[in-house]
């Protein structure tokens, strides 16, 4: 039976966001009524929302200038609540949420409200204290996605940056509580993988395992393929992100300062595409070197993918499922990367893709790859055969349904007891 979803989103939804986007797409087109709230930026962001108005039912959207949410965050500091928590709220969205639910009550009304990411969890908790006092009963599901405060245990001591570092290690505390809160604020929360569930179930002491479920990252198969037309380039490597990411900077840093060294005193000829957004200044500094290419942002990875001999992935730290490693697979481009980067995954090690557990063992293996053409072949092409047969997102959504069903089953109960 279609159900009527309320999905707040603390951002537009896109390709690059990619995770509440083939949500909203894929439940939509399974026949479900989808109705997204999110708040706009800029002028990229309007361009997107008339993208997201094709996919959906209804849009509503509230302006957020970066100032305001800067002003929200600094608000935050002498509270207890975490910066991320407050820095994408505004009350006009809260407000206009609220209002949604409890207008279209009965047979017109929300079946589930979803809920996205910890800067979009106050939205949730809002419209659930608003449903109470309304006497409207509509299951509140989390998507944290990840652990952020996982993340910010391993950033606090490994990331590059002086000011990641700081940052996190002040944010740490704060999203600890808030994390260990979580089973008693919604109904149900998400995770994408079982490393974060861990994490959230160790927070949240006495909380039952069943109010966190794991729906893992898919990958969408028709976009993300190999080009049989386009030859690859010998001796390139491409490492792909968002690179103004603190995680992602130290990735990048440990591999060209790192690794490839090791790398280029056998062959000096390799090269190295780095490619994502927003390049911090000291990603920038590394196209010194002729052999290393900064491109910052482009309209369409893919075509990076499918060019080089392979993908790096040597991620120091990170948490849930790494869509730039599962991206570059679908892609049969033959992939290694450190044991944190496959860690959420359920590919196999030297049949799916490559992992390499220190900077030498990650040059030793990467020369090995790029000597032997067959081998890349042999890893790109099970490396797309894991991900069609574990992240469709077909299948991913659908066991994103049975989480609805069972969360409005266990509010049905509790109303009938």
């Amino acid at each position: 039976m279609p159900l009527r979803i309320l999905f707040i989103v603390p951002y537009v939804p896109d390709l690059v966001r990619v995770r509440p986007f083939h949500f909203i797409r894929s439940l939509s087109q399974r026949g479900h009524h989808v109705t997204v709230l999110t708040v706009r930026t800029d002028q990229r962001d309007e361009n997107l929302l008339a993208d997201l108005k094709k996919i959906c039912s209804e849009v509503h959207s509230v302006r957020l200038p970066r100032w305001r949410s800067l002003a929200n965050a600094l608000k935050a500091l002498p509270t207890m609540a975490p910066l991320q928590s407050m820095y994408s709220w505004h009350p006009k969205l809260a407000n206009q949420a609220a209002d949604l639910v409890k207008k279209r009550n009965g047979t017109n009304g929300f079946d589930v409200v979803h809920v996205e990411h910890l800067r979009g969890l106050r939205y949730g908790t809002y419209v659930k204290s608003e449903m109470v006092r309304s006497e409207l009963n509509v299951p509140v599901i989390f998507d944290s996605v990840d652990s952020i405060s996982l993340l910010f245990r391993q950033a606090a001591g490994a990331s590059s940056s002086v000011i990641s570092r700081a940052v996190t290690k002040f944010e740490l505390k704060r999203t600890e509580r808030l994390e260990g809160q979580l089973a008693q604020l919604v109904d149900r929360v998400l995770v994408t993988s079982e490393k974060d569930k861990n994490f959230l179930s160790a927070l949240s002491q006495g909380t039952s395992a069943d109010a966190i479920s794991v729906i893992r990252n898919g990958v969408d198969l028709n976009y993300f393929c190999p080009e049989k037309t386009v030859t690859r380039e010998p001796g390139t490597i491409v490492v792909s992100g968002k690179m103004s990411y603190h995680a992602n900077v130290t990735m990048v840093q440990t591999f060209i300062e790192k690794i490839m060294p090791y790398v280029w005193a056998v062959r000096d000829d390799v090269k190295v595409w780095i490619v994502g957004k927003d390049p911090s200044r000291s990603i920038l500094a590394l196209s010194k070197d002729p052999r290393v290419t900064v491109t910052g942002t482009v309209p369409d990875i893919r075509p990076y993918l499918n060019r080089v001999s392979m993908a790096a992935a040597p991620i120091a730290y990170g948490v849930g499922i790494q869509n730039k490693v599962l991206e570059a697979m679908a892609c049969s481009t033959p992939v290694i990367c450190t044991p944190q980067a496959a860690s959420a995954l359920k590919a196999v090690p030297g049949r799916d893709l490559v992992v390499a557990d220190d900077f030498e063992d990650f040059a030793k293996k990467t020369l090995w790859m790029l000597a032997d053409k067959q081998q890349q072949q042999y890893i790109g092409c099970n490396g797309r055969l894991y991900v069609e047969n574990n992240h469709r997102w077909e299948s991913v959504v659908s066991q994103l349904e049975l989480v609805y069903e069972q969360a409005i089953d266990e509010i049905n109960h509790r109303i009938n007891l």
